[in-house]
């Protein structure tokens, strides 16, 4: 069988202000109505011998995933929790030693292959991508060590490369196009990049793979053995709730943090490429997103309330307002419900610099959208000064909040939309649309929604103090950590 592992764990800091630490690139609809990571789940249908996929990503984004997947209708075998990024190395030794651990529990020795995907890529003839992996299966059964190498159209001065040496010698009486690496280069500068294109031995690094799960183990612990043995530490330190897979803490933070290319495939002996010629993007900036979008007679790509004159060649995007553009060539606009981007298209690989004076300054805007995702449903602040903030909450059918309280700040809810179950201290009742209720501060709370359509309230706060982090959870179906105390603002933490 192929088993899909995909990598989910990115934080797209190129694409803000749409992509955001919290709501990354692949939880974004950029290319199409689905969103990056379902693009990658339903571009697999088709492909045969295919078993349940496997999803590595960080904590924080579990509730994102399971969600997203349930939208598709996919069936994922596991959500593996990583609990601090290390990058691609021991993401996928997690996801191998998992895959081991349940053949060991069947007793099975069978052929299966992990087809290890990025979750934010953008494939465009789905048919090609097909056939290849096919070929690399049967190649992968040979215990070799895959990697895909994009067929390069231009000299590329964004991407590393893969030289390839000579074919590998068939084994399955089919010859497929398979070549051994002959080395790993970094990414090149543009007269380079020129000299490798030209010289058709060179492809595009995709950071796609294929191969066994014991072939990648052995290597990982033949030429990575830290990151080998702190991965299978935090597998077997791990605990499996529902669809996830916890991986243990101190185990895996212990953990070396490097890319398979470098913990493995730069070392290996049985490191092969197979071309791949399938219009493929890592849609890693604005730019890329230009390219892979359907353009108008001016060059331009345009989303949203978008009105233009005298613009080429120009990327602009708007969610909130309308956005007006005048005598731009070459240029990016991006436009959310708090923040703003322009950008000459061809310096867009430099958002991430704005994203770090974010960061240092410590502001919000490179961590969330004024509208948070919850696993039960989100919340959008509408207006906030320091003694007052108002929401507005929508929980989806038969979803609830935590049973909670909070010592700073009372609470008034106005239902708007469907309806809504309530315990406030010892009551309990049902309020539907135009109903309204107060929560007093320091009452035991909770927010259900019984109904069949999404409930939407207007959430009135008033108090001394209205951070996210002042919240006591006393019963939560989600298993969020509580917090009992006043903290410094977090994911987890934070948020009803």
């Amino acid at each position: 069988m192929i088993i899909p592992v995909i990598l989910s764990g990115g934080s797209g800091s190129r694409l803000w202000p749409m992509s955001r630490e919290m709501n990354p690139k692949q939880f974004l609809s950029l290319c199409g109505e689905q969103t990056m990571l379902q693009e990658t789940m339903t571009r697999l249908e088709g492909i045969k011998d295919l078993a349940e996929p496997i999803v590595v990503c960080n904590e924080d984004h579990r509730f994102l995933v399971a969600q997203q997947m349930q939208e598709i209708g996919v069936e994922v075998d596991k959500i593996i929790l990583e609990p601090i990024g290390r990058n691609t190395a021991p993401a996928i030794c997690a996801a191998a030693e998992y895959i081991q651990g349940k053949k060991s529990d069947k007793n099975d020795s069978g052929q299966d292959v992990m087809l290890i995907l990025a979750a934010d890529h953008v494939i465009q003839n789905q048919v090609e991508f097909h056939k290849v992996v096919e070929s690399g299966y049967r190649v992968a059964q040979q215990g070799q060590l895959i990697t895909f190498g994009v067929v390069p159209d231009k000299a590329e001065t964004g991407y590393g490369y893969i030289k390839r040496a000579g074919m590998v010698e068939p084994q399955s009486g089919q010859k497929e196009e398979a070549y051994k690496v002959e080395r790993f280069v970094e990414k090149p500068d543009l007269e380079t990049a020129q000299k490798y294109l030209d010289s058709g031995e060179y492809y595009w690094n995709s950071g796609m793979f294929m191969f066994q799960a014991n072939a990648i183990l052995q290597e990982m612990e033949l030429y990575s053995q830290a990151i080998y043995s702190a991965v299978k530490a935090s597998v077997s330190a791990g605990m499996k709730d529902l669809d996830f897979c916890r991986l243990g803490v101190d185990a895996f933070t212990a953990s070396p943090s490097d890319s398979i290319d470098y913990a493995v495939m730069e070392k290996t002996d049985k490191a092969v490429v197979l071309p791949l010629d399938a219009n493929w993007n890592d849609v890693g900036a604005w730019s890329a997103l230009w390219e892979v979008n359907e353009r108008d007679v001016d060059g331009n790509v345009l989303h949203g309330d978008i009105l233009k004159h005298d613009v080429t060649n120009s990327y602009v995007h708007s969610e909130e307002r309308m956005v007006a553009v005048i005598g731009m060539d070459n240029c990016v606009v991006v436009e959310t419900s708090d923040a703003v981007l322009v950008a000459d298209k061809s310096r867009s690989q430099e958002v991430k610099q704005i994203v770090n004076q974010l960061k240092s300054s410590q502001r919000e805007e490179a961590l969330l959208h004024q509208r948070v995702f919850r696993p039960w449903g989100s919340y959008e602040t509408l207006e906030e000064t320091e003694r007052f903030k108002v929401k507005r909450i929508i929980v989806n059918p038969g979803a609830e909040l935590s049973l909670q309280m909070h010592h700073h700040r009372a609470e008034h809810w106005v239902v708007v939309r469907g309806t809504a179950k309530i315990i406030c201290g010892e009551k309990e009742f049902i309020m539907t649309e135009d109903q309204s209720n107060y929560i007093p501060l320091g009452t035991k709370h909770r927010l259900e929604n019984p109904g069949v359509i999404p409930l939407e309230i207007i959430e009135i706060q008033t108090g001394s103090y209205l951070g996210e982090d002042d919240i006591v959870r006393f019963d939560d179906h989600y298993g969020r950590v509580d917090t009992h105390c006043l903290e410094s603002d977090n994911a987890e933490s934070s948020a009803e």
